[in-house]
């Protein structure tokens, strides 16, 4: 059983979206045919994980809350936190120590896309973490605007850059992490960066040096697109619609997630279909009542 705690960070103002986020909150805005929360969510949904803390600005906490709901009718338990001001995806976890107690910790971005066949087998492998920290790796053409990690020829981890001007690979760090009960003290001891936050990268940094980092190299066959810019968001959505009418299987469908995962049942699932008159609501239906075009290959 996992008992792995998940955070989704969905705080910010979206500058780099504007206009579209003047008024609303960035996670919010649709992705194809889901809002964008839905994605990360069922990233830690599909690891296991279902207790879940939403940090927001205060201006938002009410439209996730009336979106969400508190989790119930997704088999979850889902709480919410408030991030006055960007401090950095580090503070997250200041932010959450409460709801972290001395358990282990998935954090995620909450403009974060995942997907992959076998996904979910890393995922619950990840989430089963018993010491230390893991990261996942993610090749890409131009390493300069990410965190870039540097492995050895053995696959183990050697250094950390964060956007470097000549990176030493190729590998850019997505906003998906796991890491065991020390990370709140850990962050508790981070100074903020010469832009006034609390960096993800000097927490992973000292993941590296005390040699309890692990990196999960996510190669061909897996996507990975976040969607802070106009072009992410479009690419974002133009990928969930291609596989949707290509394949027939959603992407980041909360409700199926759910139900695959035990974590609902087939009248719940029912139940929760009837409320979208739309092809969501109809694809739920096809799900709960065994459609074969329709299998559990999904996860």
């Amino acid at each position: 059983m996992i008992t792995m705690k998940g955070i989704i960070l969905s705080g910010g103002f979206g500058t780099r979206l504007y206009p579209i986020t003047i008024a609303v909150s960035k996670q919010l805005l649709p992705v194809y045919d889901k809002p964008m929360i839905y994605y990360p969510l069922s990233t830690l949904m599909l690891s296991g994980i279902r207790q879940i803390l939403i940090i927001t600005n205060p201006e938002y906490v009410n439209l996730y809350q009336r979106l969400l709901r508190d989790g119930t009718h997704l088999g979850l338990n889902i709480s919410y936190a408030v991030q006055e001001k960007p401090r950095g995806i580090a503070d997250a976890f200041l932010i959450g120590e409460e709801f972290i107690r001395n358990d282990k910790t998935a954090l995620i971005l909450g403009d974060n896309i995942f997907y992959g066949k076998g996904f979910s087998e890393i995922l619950q492998n990840s989430a089963r973490l018993t010491e230390g920290a893991i990261i996942f790796g993610y090749p890409v053409r131009d390493a300069r605007n990410y965190g870039v990690i540097e492995l050895d020829d053995t696959g183990a981890p050697i250094s950390i850059e964060e956007k470097p001007g000549y990176p030493r690979s190729r590998l850019a760090i997505p906003g998906l992490y796991y890491y065991d009960e020390k990370v709140v003290e850990i962050a508790k001891r981070l100074q903020p960066s010469q832009r006034g936050e609390l960096e993800i990268t000097d927490v992973n940094k000292l993941y590296l040096e005390r040699s309890e980092l692990k990196v999960v190299v996510l190669g061909r066959g897996f996507t990975w697109l976040d969607m802070g810019t106009y072009e992410g968001l479009l690419d974002a959505s133009n990928f969930v619609k291609t596989i949707q009418d290509r394949q027939g299987f959603y992407i980041a469908c909360v409700e199926e997630v759910a139900f695959r995962m035990g974590y609902i049942d087939k009248n719940q699932l029912l139940s929760l279909s009837k409320q979208f008159n739309t092809p969501y609501g109809e694809y739920l239906r096809a799900v709960a009542e065994g459609d074969h075009y329709i299998t559990s290959d999904y996860i």
